[in-house]
């Protein structure tokens, strides 16, 4: 049974998050969460991983080894956890999230992150479309189960990983110094960077689980259930990228070669693209989309943040532009 207060459980109870459970605490945003967590020293962090995983978890935290097909070992993993978030690769097989979901609620799980950081779950406009509509589907999957309550966190694309991965996905092109603008390139989006993700879960994990009293109006874990946890580390636009870029290299627009493209048109030669097997053109796709002038993807302005609530730390754009420039640099290739 669920309490609304902390004065109404048994004594003894400690009002506060203690167990986490990472799937893919060794991937690329799992790491951070996982790093971040462990740096509280509020929490126990058990990374459920795959006997066959290759993966590195960062130090201090636990290992539960499961195995996605065999639902028994991971309610077993699950098994007295507070909190799951859960991360995936883009190519982890389709079935893979419902699986660990209902593996939750048979264990008895309270909360779960699903794995899907990006844009507002709450507008209907991207929810409706084939792009984004599986965010809000393993939302609802959660709820119809009766037992979990999902923590949903909407941080916008992560910055680094999105500038670094190349001309599909924030339009820059490093190695021929050729950006490509969607319409005028000012369109602004909210943005984060994966440290300030784990700042993020880190933030909302350290507070109260639930308010003392009715008279206690600070915030808590339970006050995001089965809702939006919206930050961002930056609201940027792609004019605002290049001039980062700029200030980072030391080089102006007179370096680069600048294009544009009308956005919509943009959208849909990667939609058909996507349906031709051009594995780029869902990237692209789903990057210009949110890029779109109507401000689907600047949810700060519509939703407002929740950064100060949790305590998120203020991150600096040209720090994390140098970060994804060292990625480039350094052949960085996530999909190898």
């Amino acid at each position: 049974m669920s309490h609304k207060y902390a004065s109404d459980q048994p004594a003894g109870v400690i009002n506060h998050i203690q167990k986490v459970a990472i799937v893919g605490a060794g991937g690329n945003i799992g790491k951070y969460f996982a790093e971040e967590l462990i740096k509280t020293g509020k929490h126990t962090v058990t990374a459920l991983t795959r006997a066959d995983s290759k993966s590195t978890v960062p130090e201090g935290v636990k290992i539960a080894q499961i195995n996605y097909d065999d639902e028994d070992s991971l309610v077993s993993a699950l098994k007295g956890q507070q909190f799951l978030v859960i991360t995936m690769g883009v190519r982890a097989p389709a079935d893979t999230q419902i699986k660990i979901v209902k593996a939750a609620a048979k264990a008895g799980v309270p909360y779960i992150m699903p794995n899907i950081f990006g844009y507002d779950i709450t507008n209907e406009k991207l929810a409706k479309e084939y792009l984004y509509s599986s965010a809000s589907k393993i939302c609802d999957d959660i709820k119809s189960l009766g037992v979990s309550s999902y923590v949903a966190m909407c941080c916008g694309f992560w910055y680094e990983w999105s500038l670094a991965l190349g001309p599909a996905h924030f339009g820059f092109d490093f190695k021929d110094k050729k950006v490509t603008f969607f319409d005028d390139g000012k369109t602004v989006v909210n943005v984060s960077t994966w440290r300030n993700c784990g700042h993020a879960l880190a933030g909302l994990l350290s507070l109260k689980e639930t308010p003392e009293d009715a008279n206690d109006k600070s915030p808590t874990v339970s006050q995001w259930k089965d809702k939006p946890l919206y930050v961002s580390s930056f609201r940027v636009s792609q004019r605002d990228m290049l001039d980062s870029v700029h200030r980072v290299k030391g080089t102006t627009d007179g370096d680069w070669e600048i294009v544009s493209e009308p956005s919509i048109e943009r959208y849909k030669k990667g939609i058909e693209d996507m349906k031709k097997g051009d594995r780029t053109g869902f990237a692209r796709a789903m990057y210009t989309r949110v890029f779109f002038q109507n401000g689907d993807g600047d949810f700060e302005s519509s939703k407002g943040l929740h950064n100060s609530l949790i305590g998120l730390p203020n991150d600096s754009l040209d720090e994390a532009t140098k970060r994804a420039l060292a990625m480039v640099e350094s052949g960085w290739n996530p999909f190898a």
